[in-house]
């Protein structure tokens, strides 16, 4: 309410110094000059004002007698303007801005808030120092770690010094108003006067007036009558003066206390009333305010999210989650693997890594942590370093720490390689897969040290890499352009979508669907044909996916996502072989049908019969090879024809996949799992037997990629 507030003074103070009312030369026409121009034009002179924006104003009596109050030009006399009352609304703007419309309560509300706002400044200057690592780079180029907590520091850096001033100054004007300080007297000292009048100079010629600018008055009492003891009362900005009226003498002199002066100060800076382009950036500044509530609590509701959830206790868990994080990310990644292994059977326990203790039934550790500062732990790891040097085991126990951090800090998973060395330490750790570092909480990267877990635990946790984005992006509309039919024979369909807006994706990446009402993705393989999306589906019997796209008619349009895959796109200049079974092929379809540079590609892929579906796939194929778009294909049928599986003509080319790994080649699998776990033992075989190297050789130079399900 109060940034909403500030907005609307803000834009009224850069609106008041719009009117033609601002005197020339200001800030440097003297009293000397002021004082006798407008006893000259006028019949009687009480007062003469200068507000912040600069406006003179006189109240007096005109030629004629009449009383007057209106801005003049002090340097010919001229009537220039009256004042208005002020807008009703701004007046109403300006009391709910100050005190909510309660008084002295409203004030205490709102000066208490103003400083809750200044700690929260001073702390943000805090943690973007840390941030950036030290003062000198504060302007440095910002990591990266969410788009929402991007602009949140970018802007805040910015901005940062209008809110300090802000706040400090709002905190500072309620406390004043509420007269907390001790309130100072002006006392001008006990005047004597003589009987009669000193001799009488000139109004020009009074020094004081002529050591005095108008851009130093705030307003001038003019004497009421000739009387001796009548005078000049100027109240400057620094000072107030008592001169007297027929020579110009000071009688007295009261200098304003530093309070009264910081008083001032504090509401032009908090105002913005003196200065048009000040005020702008107070504005900018309250509008900002809005933006951080907003962003703060987007990344405040992220962060909640992801709260730790337990279906089994410490004392019974074979599996232990050990999770550092600052900002809930982490705790995100670390929610979906125990999530999954519990799916399985599997008894896990998750807790932050200050609560590590004696686990009794304890296997597996996992620890999955950010780092914090430079190279620090975050804040739920601070006494990790304490514990782990006291916790002692009396069998082994397995470890793996996956360290999450940001490839632009010099200190990129400082803290994770911490805890690798601290556990290292240990006689009871077994670490069974070695540290693993995720640069800007990359879903790829951490796949592929789940594939690690998999195939060292024979589990078969997700490696798709949507399964770990915690916050989906929005939804596209697609229109079916085509579906071939199922039949009794062929439960396998082809569907062919058009985005309604252009979109950027590959084969490879994935689509992402949402059936029913429960809000869970269900994902397949996109091959890209033509700019369109093609997909091949096998639709199973209580299949809430595969019914739900067999439902679509052709022309109806539904919303989903598209998935980037980067982990599974096709590699520039590499010889590649293609693995897939059953709708596996979807991705290798779209990657020959783009392989308009005759990249070498070999397709071996295994489907039970061959149905008029795979019969198109056939065809498809075969002109690819005329279009020299693919080297050769394979195709293995278990039901018919060959009574093969995909892993037997794989492995009866061993030689031929063998050479293509010792030069730089690249093997894509994509299909079902329990494909996958024969496909990469026939790989290995292949790897041991003819190259001298086992499979994880290659694995380890990137030139295994899988999408397997």
């Amino acid at each position: 309410m109060a940034s909403i507030t500030g907005i609307i003074l803000a834009v009224d103070a850069v609106g008041q110094k719009l009117p033609p009312y601002r005197v020339a030369n200001f800030e440097e026409i003297t009293l000397s000059k002021v004082i006798p121009t407008v006893k000259d034009k006028f019949l009687e002179v009480n007062e003469i004002t200068v507000d912040h924006n600069q406006f003179v104003t006189l109240k007096g009596l005109d030629e004629n007698g009449n009383e007057i109050e209106a801005y003049i030009d002090v340097n010919s006399g001229k009537i220039i303007g009256k004042p208005e009352k002020k807008n009703e609304f701004i007046q109403w703007v300006t009391s709910l801005h100050r005190s909510l419309f309660l008084h002295d309560t409203g004030r205490i509300i709102i000066g208490i808030n103003a400083f809750l706002l200044f700690l929260i400044a001073v702390s943000g200057t805090i943690l973007m120092i840390q941030r950036q690592k030290g003062f000198l780079r504060f302007f440095s180029a910002i990591p990266n770690e969410g788009w929402m907590q991007f602009l949140h520091v970018f802007t805040g850096r910015w901005f940062l010094l209008p809110i300090l001033i802000i706040s400090l100054s709002g905190t500072y004007l309620t406390i004043n108003r509420l007269k907390w300080f001790d309130q100072a007297k002006l006392n001008h000292k006990e005047l004597s006067f003589p009987n009669k009048a000193p001799e009488e100079i000139e109004i020009r010629d009074f020094k004081t007036f002529q050591n005095i600018k108008l851009s130093e008055v705030q307003k001038i009492e003019f004497p009421f009558t000739d009387d001796v003891e009548e005078f000049y009362t100027l109240k400057l900005n620094d000072r107030e003066l008592l001169v007297n009226q027929f020579n110009g003498s000071v009688l007295s002199e009261i200098k304003y206390p530093k309070t009264v002066l910081l008083e001032t100060l504090t509401l032009d800076l908090h105002t913005g009333r003196a200065n048009s382009i000040w005020a702008i950036i107070l504005g900018i500044s309250s509008i900002s305010i809005l933006f951080f509530i907003y962003s703060g609590f987007s990344m405040s509701w992220k962060r909640m999210k992801n709260k730790i959830k337990n279906q089994f206790s410490a004392d019974e868990s074979s599996i232990i989650i050990l999770v550092g994080s600052e900002n809930g990310s982490t705790l995100g990644f670390a929610n979906a693997i125990q999530k999954q292994l519990v799916s399985v059977g599997k008894k896990v326990f998750i807790t932050e890594m200050n609560a590590l203790k004696v686990f009794p039934k304890a296997e597996q550790i996992l620890l999955f942590t950010s780092t914090h500062g430079l190279g620090d732990a975050p804040s739920n790891a601070t006494q990790f370093e304490k514990l782990i040097a006291e916790l002692n085991y009396s069998k082994p126990i397995q470890t793996s720490v996956v360290g999450f951090g940001s490839t632009n800090y010099p200190d990129f998973c400082g803290y994770a390689k911490k805890v690798e060395l601290w556990l290292q330490s240990k006689s009871w750790n077994k670490t069974f897969i070695g540290l693993r570092t995720i640069n800007d909480k990359s879903v790829n990267e951490f796949v592929e040290w789940v594939k690690s877990y998999n195939q060292i635990n024979g589990t078969e946790l997700s490696t798709t890499p949507a399964q770990y984005i915690n916050q989906p992006k929005a939804l596209q509309k697609f229109e079916v352009e085509s579906k071939t039919l199922v039949s009794e024979e062929c439960q396998t369909f082809v569907l062919t979508l058009k985005p309604y807006k252009k979109i950027k994706f590959q084969s490879g990446d994935l689509l992402a669907i949402y059936p029913g009402n429960e809000g869970k993705e269900r994902l397949y393989s996109i091959g890209k044909v033509d700019g369109k999306i093609q997909l091949v589906v096998k639709l199973h019997e209580f299949g809430l996916g595969s019914n739900y796209l067999r439902q679509l008619e052709v022309g109806s349009h539904f919303e989903a996502r598209i998935v980037e895959n980067k982990s599974f796109h096709l590699p520039n200049k590499k010889e590649v072989i293609l693995i897939a079974n059953g709708t596996g092929i979807a991705p290798f379809l779209g990657m020959i049908n783009k392989n308009t540079k005759s990249v070498p590609l070999h397709l071996y892929a295994g489907f039970r019969k061959e149905t008029p579906i795979v019969k198109g796939f056939k065809t498809s194929l075969e002109t690819s090879l005329a279009n020299k778009k693919i080297k050769d294909f394979q195709f293995a049928l278990s039901r018919q024809g060959n009574h093969c599986y995909v892993t037997q003509i794989v492995q009866n080319d061993a030689a031929k996949i063998a050479s293509i790994l010792q030069n730089s080649g690249v093997v894509m699998i994509c299909g079902s799992l329990a494909m996958y776990k024969d496909i990469i033992a026939v790989l290995d075989q292949i790897c041991i037997e003819k190259t001298n190297h086992n499979l994880a050789h290659f694995q380890a130079k990137g030139q295994i990629l899988s999408d397997c399900y």
